[in-house]
């Protein structure tokens, strides 16, 4: 389980992202770099890192389910994500 400090980290740059995303849109066109460097760093999306929705663990993070490996592996087994079987052949 991450800290709940590194997930409300995580919480306050996306806020900061969709804050400043119009802004940085528009000084990109504009090709205004100088401007693009006084806005917080936290405001550019490439600093923003997926977590497991329900642990918040950085690692081994699944986009299709927006889940870890570890807790995407425990809710399949148990069947608790539709449309997920172990395979076998």
């Amino acid at each position: 389980m991450a800290k709940e400090s590194m997930k409300a980290r995580e919480v306050k740059r996306a806020n900061t992202v969709a804050k400043y995303a119009d802004k940085r849109k528009a000084l990109k066109e504009a090709g205004d770099y100088e401007a693009l460097q006084k806005l917080p760093r936290n405001a550019s999306p490439i600093r923003m890192h997926n977590r497991c929705k329900l642990t918040g663990r950085p690692k081994g993070y699944m986009r299709q389910f927006g889940l870890s490996r570890v807790m995407f592996r425990e809710m399949a087994n148990k069947g608790l994500i539709p449309g997920v079987r172990k395979a076998s052949w």
